[in-house]
């Protein structure tokens, strides 16, 4: 008799069925057929000794087992569970009335213990688009698949308790995961996620402005200035400003830290915008993602979809990686070909950059810079006028005064210096207002030139303005219409419907870097 198990192959950050489908017939031998690759192999002898640690016998036949569809490479362990099941169930040796009921993924022990398996999300999903009544996973990975409240999500420690559920053994609801077991599971990621607050850096009154634009409209920035003057704070400070993560945007997050084997033992969907910052020294397949074959993983990019990625020393990252980032900041998807794989990551982050003006760091503090001008105009020259043209916010971050310093020292509060909490209802508000404009989660920095032209018309005064700003900058028509998006961000802030000439001065006087005499 030939058994069927449901089992799930990752591909990009959706799973797609594979079917585990094993015959025993008269013969001698076990062969596994399905292009499967070594890993896949390997657990044969994985699954034959696990069998027998719990006193099951291997048949004295020949055992097919099949992994179908056969055109798509299977790899990992995760296959390990199902096989197992499947040559239970066809040698007739445990009667299992769930085995079509439910989902199978995960990686057995010798033992018969069930370890980690990455992708649980993404195959609950795929369980739920199929009609299942739910999914079995190892223990540590089943939480995260949580987030589908009509699926039975089970976390099994063993083969022995995924025998029992599919069994429908009464103890078996024992190994059902449910919400208030995780009651309290937001806490650690609360407390993991500890930003510096606005309140606790003392002065960089326009930095602030322009970081809380940006949250705002999910507009790129990036800041340059000299050593100490607490560009890296600010940029942290950022991600205690964002709004909470919208159901659709958690889903897709949560998605990509699933098959990348990061949300283990995290209940439902990720609460909080990720915020990654990878050192300027990681290389391009960590950047933007990579692997063998069509073992491709998701890079820092993916990973900080939804939040924020910050990058410091933007100007010494090597120049691949920099110019790596013009297709994912405009397209805000990756995509990642090889030979016979091609995967698409998302990649909608705020990418927050710093960087010093010059070599030695000082350029713009009174007489402190040693280099010469053609230094400065080489270091910042790293950083090509294609990448400056997709940062939308360009601010110079100069050093505290010492006197906000003591007064920071001694407790005193600033009249205007704000806490996060203040500036993220702003956020919030401005972020509601473009959510009822385009009926959708979007942000302004995602709107289109069709877009642009419906929800950000422009008056004579204000497109004068415009045409002489761009005329005297000499700024490209992709900075023309970031110019128009920001202003509309700034007018959301500003609580008015239209777009007016203080705010496209506003958003002008945030691009330096990109004209034609920046130093």
């Amino acid at each position: 008799m030939i058994i069927n198990v449901l089992s799930a192959k990752i591909v990009g950050i959706d799973a797609v069925p594979v079917t585990v489908e094993v015959d025993i017939t008269m013969g001698i031998g076990i062969h596994l057929v399905g292009l499967a690759d070594v890993a896949v192999k390997e657990s044969l002898l994985r699954t034959v000794t696990a069998l027998q640690s719990i006193g099951f016998r291997i048949p004295g036949k020949k055992i097919i087992i099949n992994l179908a569809p056969a055109d798509i490479h299977k790899k990992g362990g995760g296959y390990d569970l199902p096989i197992a099941i499947g040559i239970i169930a066809a040698s007739g040796q445990m009667e299992l009335p769930g085995i079509e009921d439910y989902l199978l993924l995960g990686e057995l022990g010798l033992d018969a213990s069930l370890r980690f398996a990455p992708g649980a999300l993404c195959a609950a999903e795929l369980a739920r688009k199929l009609g299942k009544k739910g999914c079995i996973f190892p223990r540590k990975a089943a939480p995260e698949a949580l987030a589908f409240d009509d699926l039975d999500i089970y976390g099994a420690q063993s083969l022995v308790d995924v025998l029992k559920i599919l069994s429908r053994d009464p103890e078996s609801t024992d190994f059902l995961m449910r919400e208030d077991m995780y009651l309290d599971a937001a806490q650690p990621e609360q407390e993991e996620a500890a930003y510096m607050d606005f309140s606790q850096i003392y002065g960089q009154e326009v930095a602030k402005r322009g970081l809380e634009i940006a949250a705002a409209g999910g507009h790129n920035i990036i800041m340059v200035g000299a050593p100490g003057s607490g560009k890296t704070s600010l940029a942290k400070a950022m991600a205690g400003i964002l709004p909470p993560l919208e159901r659709e945007e958690a889903l897709l997050c949560s998605k990509v830290y699933s098959i990348a084997g990061k949300r283990s033992a995290k209940y439902g969907l990720m609460r909080q915008r990720p915020f990654r910052a990878p050192h300027y020294s990681a290389s391009l397949p960590a950047m933007v993602g990579g692997g063998n074959g069509d073992n491709i993983v998701p890079g820092e990019v993916s990973l900080a979809s939804g939040g924020v990625l910050f990058l410091d020393e933007f100007a010494q990252m090597p120049k691949s990686i920099t110019e790596a980032l013009r297709g994912p900041i405009e397209d805000r998807q990756v995509v990642i070909s090889r030979l016979n794989a091609k995967v698409i990551y998302p990649c909608s982050f705020i990418l927050v950059a710093a960087s010093n003006p010059c070599p030695c760091g000082y350029y713009g503090e009174k007489d402190r810079c040693t280099c010469t001008v053609g230094q400065r105009l080489a270091y910042l020259g790293r950083l090509s006028g294609p990448i400056m043209d997709r940062i939308d916010l360009q601010i110079w971050v100069h050093p505290v005064d010492t006197n906000a310093l003591l007064d920071g020292h001694r407790g005193d509060i600033r009249a205007g210096q704000e806490s996060s909490a203040a500036v993220a209802a702003r956020v919030v508000e401005a972020r509601q207002r473009q959510h009822r404009r385009f009926g959708r989660t979007m942000t302004n920095a995602e709107m289109d030139a069709r877009a642009i032209q419906k929800f950000c018309p422009l008056d004579a005064e204000c497109e004068g303005i415009l045409e002489k700003v761009i005329n005297k900058m000499g700024l490209s028509a992709r900075a023309f219409s970031r110019i128009i998006k920001l202003s509309r961000t700034i007018a959301d802030l500003d609580k008015t419907d239209n777009i007016e000439p203080r705010h496209i001065l506003e958003a002008a006087s945030y691009r330096f870097l990109d004209r034609r005499d920046p130093i």
